[in-house]
């Protein structure tokens, strides 16, 4: 056995990456019912007043963010632990683009205006 594996194996903090992987794995998986359950209800909203609800929206930002914050932990693209170790993230409404901005408004008078 090398000396650099003898030396990786006994390390700590490898070890608590791997205990922290396995504990974001089974958020994300967690993560992944909440977000058909916001989109299956979202949908039906739709479906039934014709209109999104904003919470929901709001909740989907934060919650996909979330995700995404996991998974750049999971593939070693951010030593930054998400949620509970670190901070929710945060939808904010001003920070959508005007291309998205028009998007979603065209989206909106094209197909849930049309009856």
């Amino acid at each position: 056995m090398s000396h650099d594996l003898k030396q990786n194996l006994s390390r700590s903090s490898i070890w608590m990456r791997l205990l922290y992987m396995l504990l974001f794995g089974l958020f994300y998986t967690v993560a992944e019912i909440v977000i058909v359950a916001v989109v299956v209800f979202q949908f039906f909203l739709l479906l039934f007043t014709g209109e999104r609800n904003q919470r929901l929206l709001v909740f989907g930002k934060s919650l996909s963010t979330y995700v995404y914050q996991i998974l750049r932990y999971l593939t070693f693209n951010s030593e930054a632990k998400p949620f509970p170790f670190g901070d929710w993230p945060e939808s904010s409404h001003g920070h959508r683009s005007a291309h998205m901005a028009n998007a979603e408004e065209s989206w909106t008078t094209h197909h849930v205006g049309r009856h």
